[in-house]
C-alpha cells in the first residue's frame, strides 16, 4: 500500500462511519466507534482492546466500557450496514453463504465458552462458536451478520451462570439453523436480496430449515450428509378412500402415501445403486488454474423427491454429486430447489462459493483481529462481532474501489484471465472475483470438506487433465428424463 492510498483511507472511513451517527446517544460514545474500527484496520500485530487503546493514547477502560457499558444500539448499526450493502452492491448473481466459526478461549468465564468442535484448530477445544451470514457477488464479498451461539446444557440450563456472564433471560438456546434462518430473515427485511443461498451439511441436513427456505421461495444449493434420505421415483399418493375399501379401525387421513411404495434411500446409496444414476456418466468440469496446476471436479445430477411436513413427496429437487478428479473417495452431495432447467455449471458455482466465507473468516481474523477479543461479557462479544462485520464491509469495498479487478460479463471471464488461487482482501483483489474468474463451464474453487476449517490449496491434477483441458471446458447439459426408483 503506497502513501497516496494511505491518505485516502481516513476520509473514506470517515464518510463511511458518518452514516452511523444517529445510533450513538452521545458524541463521546460515537468517537470510540472511529477508534475501534481504525484499530481493527491498523497494522497492530494484536488487535485486542489494550493494544488499540495504547496506540491511540486512550485508557483501555474507555474502550472496554464502549463495548460493554455505553449505551448505543448495536442492532441498528448492523441493520444500517446491511442496508448500505443492499444499496451499493445489489447484484442478480448474489449468493448468501451461511457458516460458523470458532474462537479458542481459556477458562470457563467467557460467555458461551465450552469444550466443543473448534474449526480453528480442527479438534475439540475450549472455544466460543458464532454463526455468520456472508454476502458475495462477482465484484464484492463481506460478512454482514454474526451471533454468538449459546450452548444448551452448559449455559442455557444454567441461568445463574448466564447472568454472571451478562446473558439476559431473553437470550435462550437456539439451534444453529434457527439462528441462521433469523439472520437471513433480518437481512431480507433490511433490503438484502439473495439470488442463492449455500451452506454446508450442518445446515443442509436440517429438514425444517430447507422447508422454511422453500416456503419463502429462496433458491439454495445445500451440501447434505451422506445419510440424507430421498426418493428417486415419486411415490404414489392416495387422495381419497376407494369405494371398495371397508372401514376398519380408526379412519385414515388423506392424502397419504400408498402402502406399496419404494422407501426413501440415502444419497450415498443413490450414487452406488440407482440404475438411473449409474447410467449417467461423470463429466469433467474444469475449475481454474490454481497455484499447483489446473483443478478439475467430476459431477452428475439426478432429480429426486423429498418429503414435506406431512410426509408427502415434494416437487423434484436436484441431487448433485461431485467428486475430486484426483481422489474419487472425496465425494460431496448437494441438494437444490432450483428450477429443473438450471445448468449443472450454475449449481456447482453456487455450491463452491461457500469457500468465500471461509476466506472472509480468515481475512477478519488475520487482518481485523476478529479472534483477538479478550472481553468476557456476552454483550461485549456480540458488539465486537458486529463491529468486525462493519470493518470487513469497509475493507472489502475499499479494496474493490482502489485495488480490485472486475471479471468479465456475467461474472465469467475469458479463458486468459485466470488468477492466483490465494488472493484475498489484503492482497488487493476481491476474492469472489477470483472465484468466478473461470471459463464458461467452471464451477468455483476447490473447497475443503471439513466444516469451519481454513481453506487449503488443492493439489494439481495430473497431466492427462492438462493435456485435455480444452475437452473439460466444454458445456455439458445433463438429461432430465423420467426417473426410476432404486428397486422395483
Amino acid at each position: 500500500m503506497d502513501a497516496s492510498m494511505i491518505l485516502k483511507i481516513k476520509p473514506e472511513l470517515t464518510r463511511f462511519l458518518n452514516q452511523f451517527d444517529g445510533y450513538f446517544g452521545r458524541v463521546t460514545t460515537r468517537r470510540y466507534l472511529d477508534l475501534y474500527v481504525e484499530g481493527q484496520l491498523s497494522n497492530l500485530p494484536r488487535k485486542s482492546i489494550e493494544p488499540m487503546a495504547d496506540a491511540f493514547g486512550e485508557p483501555p477502560r474507555n474502550l472496554q466500557e464502549f463495548l460493554g457499558l455505553f449505551r448505543w444500539d448495536e442492532q441498528d448499526v448492523r441493520d444500517q450496514s446491511q442496508q448500505y450493502v443492499a444499496r451499493r452492491h445489489a447484484h442478480p448473481q448474489s449468493v448468501g453463504v451461511i457458516d460458523e466459526t470458532s474462537f479458542v478461549k481459556k477458562g470457563d468465564k467467557t460467555a458461551c465458552v465450552q469444550r466443543q468442535h473448534c474449526g480453528a484448530v480442527g479438534k475439540t477445544e475450549n472455544c466460543v462458536v458464532s454463526v455468520h451470514l456472508g454476502y458475495a457477488t462477482p465484484e464484492f464479498y463481506s460478512l454482514i451478520d454474526g451471533e454468538v451461539y449459546l450452548p444448551q446444557e452448559t449455559w442455557h440450563q444454567d441461568r445463574e451462570r448466564c447472568r454472571e456472564a451478562g446473558i439476559g433471560d431473553e437470550v435462550v438456546y437456539r439451534p444453529k439453523w434457527q439462528m441462521a434462518l433469523e439472520q437471513y430473515r433480518r437481512a431480507v427485511a433490511n433490503g438484502m436480496r439473495f439470488a442463492w443461498l449455500t451452506f454446508d451439511e450442518g445446515y443442509g441436513g436440517k429438514g425444517p430449515f430447507l422447508q422454511e427456505l422453500e416456503q419463502v421461495g429462496q433458491n439454495y444449493v445445500a451440501e447434505v450428509p451422506v445419510s440424507f434420505p430421498v426418493w428417486t421415483k415419486r411415490p404414489a399418493v392416495l387422495y381419497r378412500a376407494r369405494a371398495c375399501d371397508r372401514p376398519q379401525g380408526r379412519p385414515r387421513h388423506y392424502p397419504r402415501l400408498k402402502v406399496k411404495n419404494n422407501p426413501k434411500v440415502q444419497v450415498q446409496n443413490v450414487l452406488t445403486y440407482s440404475p438411473r444414476m449409474r447410467q449417467i456418466a461423470w463429466q469433467n468440469y474444469y475449475v481454474k488454474d490454481g497455484s499447483k496446476g489446473p483443478m478439475v471436479w467430476q459431477a452428475k445430477r439426478l432429480m429426486v423427491y423429498l418429503s414435506d411436513e406431512q410426509g408427502l413427496p415434494t416437487r423434484p429437487f436436484h441431487l448433485l454429486v461431485v467428486r475430486n478428479a484426483l481422489d474419487h473417495q472425496e465425494v460431496k452431495y448437494f441438494l437444490s430447489n432450483a428450477p429443473e432447467s438450471t445448468p449443472v455449471e450454475t449449481l456447482l458455482r453456487v455450491a463452491f462459493t461457500r469457500w468465500v466465507i471461509e476466506r472472509a473468516f480468515e481475512d477478519s481474523k488475520t487482518e481485523l483481529g476478529m479472534d483477538h477479543f479478550e472481553v468476557r461479557k456476552y454483550l461485549s462479544i456480540q458488539r465486537h462481532l458486529i463491529l468486525s462485520c462493519l470493518s470487513h464491509i469497509f475493507l472489502s469495498e475499499f479494496c474493490l474501489k482502489y485495488r480490485g479487478e472486475k471479471p468479465g460479463s456475467d461474472a465469467l471471464p475469458s479463458p486468459d484471465r485466470h488468477g492466483d488461487a490465494d488472493q484475498g482482501v489484503g492482497s488487493g483483489r476481491t476474492l469472489f472475483a477470483q472465484v468466478c474468474r473461470t471459463d464458461r463451464c467452471a464451477i468455483g474453487v476447490n473447497a475443503t470438506t471439513q466444516r469451519q476449517g481454513s481453506p487449503q490449496p488443492p493439489a494439481s491434477n495430473d497431466r492427462s487433465f492438462t493435456r485435455h483441458r480444452h475437452q473439460t471446458q466444454r458445456h455439458h447439459q445433463m438429461s432430465l428424463e423420467t426417473l426410476v426408483a432404486l428397486y422395483y
